[in-house]
């Protein structure tokens, strides 16, 4: 079955310790290294396997005009100048960046394959399978596994390499995905990936 990974809002305003936004990481949290850790070996495991890996960010227009303003999550990344396009926030943070000729995808919707590209991206690489990972768990990653499995792929959520800033929300969307996902950790994601082209 061949597959492709997802790696999602690995960026500095998401992940990094002076990121604007905290729904993924809390700029407290200890399990950050842990977190870059597992999400840098998925991304090389995938790599070494030869399976293709899309990254995914979200960003806005300086103004952010182009962020609705239709719910409490939208509102405050305007309020914070947050994932400004161009800016340090919105690039991805640099253990987890796209090595040159990788597929990159810009959204701005809470759904990642919202009029982005995405859905052609991967259809390009010709998988059925997805890896999806990224931050945080309960919003892109949730909403990404969603989507890709209406629209028929098999999907793994990996847990690991996903997050939220409270350990319960994070938890009760992996039980809410397991429904529609497999949920793997990193190490059966690669193991797998090995006989996935």
């Amino acid at each position: 079955m061949k597959a492709a990974l997802l790696a999602m809002h690995y960026q500095n305003d998401v992940l990094h310790v002076d990121g604007k936004v905290r729904v993924g990481v809390a700029a407290d949290d200890p399990a950050r290294p842990r977190l870059i850790a597992s999400a840098a070996r998925l991304i090389a495991g995938a790599r070494a396997n030869g399976v293709p890996v899309i990254f995914v960010r979200i960003a806005f227009a300086p103004d952010h005009a182009d962020c609705l303003g239709n719910c409490l999550l939208f509102r405050r990344v305007a309020e914070t100048g947050a994932v400004v396009e161009g800016s340090w926030g919105a690039e991805f943070y640099r253990e987890l960046a796209p090595l040159a000729g990788e597929a990159v995808v810009t959204h701005k919707r809470n759904n990642p394959f919202w009029a982005s590209g995405l859905e052609e991206a991967v259809r390009a690489t010709g998988a059925t399978r997805l890896y999806v990972a990224g931050i945080a768990t309960n919003h892109v990653v949730e909403h990404g596994a969603r989507h890709a499995s209406d629209l028929g792929y098999d999907v793994a959520v990996v847990a690991d390499a996903c997050s939220t800033a409270q350990a319960h929300l994070h938890a009760a969307s992996l039980e809410t995905l397991a429904m529609l996902a497999d949920v793997v950790r990193v190490d059966e994601a690669v193991a797998r990936m090995g006989g996935s082209r």
